[in-house]
């Protein structure tokens, strides 16, 4: 056959690529289970008496009042599981445990991924994730602090297999195949966030709040098994890869050469403003998203005043829409550059626009309609749906302008997100105990801000050029 279509095409949806977009959005789907698992489970491991004495408490503890209202019905089962006389302060701490871990390691592993190969960090985080989650029911029995101590650790195991994964994507994605493969990957946390939420509060009543661990930990070692046995670091290494497909893959990334590893040219990152952008978007975006994640059942319970099981359905249907706008953003990109319709940067540019411009107006327009349940509704499955749309612009930005250093960038992208993250919730949290329906205002005004902000400094100064630093000619030693 003619060499010309086989490396310009290559193999499609059957090549060994998207195999690994689907592991890897089955390794996402299980790291964000074992992460939420927890959430779930608590409502069922703590005291019955201290959750109907909270349960009568006022609004001012929003996350504590979610665990409060969702208790209701997951305590009523008969199941013979420990419970705890865990504190609302406790349980905060061991919330946020897992974050303090995931920054711990997302710089350091992003680097060490680059040295010792992204397939051993990937998988050995995985592995090490999922086998704490198998022992967090004895874990609670010997004490919280335990329970914390494994949580943090948790979180450095799923901070190593999170930024691993864009180091393999910088030898396994075409350029303009990246957003697809890469959406493909990422939606396995939306898709395992609604899975969550949909099954743990049945999986409790049934068997017991243990037995949301032991599947979910055991889901994550079945997929250690294919992740150590199929995927391989590079191309070129891979026993069952196709001659069409390699050859496709080498050829497409021949304008970004593998060079050896040296040293990590900080000088040159702290100064480039491009980096910046992305690191500024990452800020942005997370800040919105983690409140949604966080508050969202409070919020649809409080202001809505729906019960507690149709609360859980509505909070889990963001994430069907999330995920859906992630994979259907990724097509579209990859169709408009391959295409030709659109450059990279205007590609990168436009998702990223719509990605922090969208939920922002949503989110500002949702005090204005909370008399209307149905235009709620449809706003709050808008906001993470359209937020995803980032994932095709700055989110695999790195990508395009320093794919050598890409695992170690986008562990830096993750702690900027992270710490936005922690700031946002708190922020929230005290911004509501003062007066519900005007601080929910005071919220959404402040997430739109801070997205206009990214937004504005990200079209400024975004590119998606090779950095001259990213080259092997021009790289700077400290």
């Amino acid at each position: 056959m003619d060499g010309k279509p086989a490396t310009r095409k290559g193999p499609d949806f059957c090549s060994l690529r998207y195999g690994l977009a689907l592991i890897m959005h089955f390794s996402n789907f299980t790291m964000i289970t074992q992460r939420v698992s927890l959430s779930i489970a608590i409502i069922a491991m703590v005291n019955t008496t201290q959750q109907h004495a909270l349960s009568n408490a006022s609004t001012e503890g929003p996350i504590a009042d979610t665990l409060n209202n969702s208790s209701i019905s997951i305590k009523e089962s008969d199941t013979k599981a420990s419970v705890y006389q865990w504190s609302p302060e406790t349980q905060g701490i061991i919330f946020s445990s897992i974050n303090y871990g995931i920054i711990l390691t997302l710089i350091p592993s992003g680097y060490l991924a680059g040295i010792f190969g992204a397939k051993k960090m990937l998988g050995a985080g995985l592995l090490i994730s999922s086998l704490l989650t198998l022992f967090t029911p004895l874990a609670a029995d010997f004490g919280v602090i335990l329970v914390i101590v494994v949580r943090t650790v948790q979180g450095m195991a799923q901070g190593m297999a999170w930024t691993g994964q864009f180091t393999i994507w910088a030898k396994w994605a075409p350029p303009l195949e990246r957003s697809k493969l890469t959406t493909i990957a990422g939606s396995g946390s939306a898709f395992g966030s609604f899975i969550i939420l949909c099954v743990g509060g049945l999986i409790s009543q049934a068997l017991g709040w243990p037995f949301i661990f032991y599947i979910f930990g055991s889901t994550g070692c079945v997929c250690c098994l294919l992740w150590f046995t199929v995927i391989y670091d590079d191309p070129m290494h891979h026993p069952c890869i196709s001659v069409r497909e390699k050859e496709h893959i080498v050829s497409s990334l021949a304008q970004q050469p593998s060079s050896p590893r040296r040293a990590v040219p900080i000088k040159a990152m702290v100064t480039c403003l491009p980096l910046w952008a992305i690191f500024l978007g990452f800020f942005s975006h997370f800040w919105l998203c983690t409140i949604i994640l966080t508050y969202l059942p409070t919020y649809i319970s409080t202001l809505l005043h729906v019960n507690i099981r149709d609360s859980g359905v509505l909070s889990s249907l963001p994430f069907i829409a999330a995920a859906s706008c992630t994979i259907l953003g990724g097509q579209l990109a990859d169709f408009l550059l391959s295409r030709n319709l659109l450059r990279l940067i205007t590609v990168r540019k436009l998702f990223s626009s719509l990605g922090l411009l969208l939920p922002s107006i949503c989110a500002v327009a949702l005090p204005f309609v909370a008399s209307s349940y149905v235009i709620t509704i449809i706003l709050l499955i808008l906001i993470p749906g359209t937020s995803n749309l980032c994932d095709s612009g700055f989110i695999i930005n790195t990508l395009d302008i320093a794919p050598r250093y890409a695992s170690f960038l986008m562990g830096i992208s993750r702690g900027f997100g992270l710490i936005a993250g922690i700031i946002s919730s708190t922020a929230t949290g005290f911004l509501i105990s003062q007066d519900f329906e005007s601080g929910w205002r005071n919220v959404f005004f402040l997430s739109a801000a801070v997205n206009m902000f990214g937004l504005v400094f990200y079209v400024t100064f975004g590119q998606a050029e090779l950095q001259d630093w990213a080259k092997e000619r021009t790289l700077t030693r400290l």
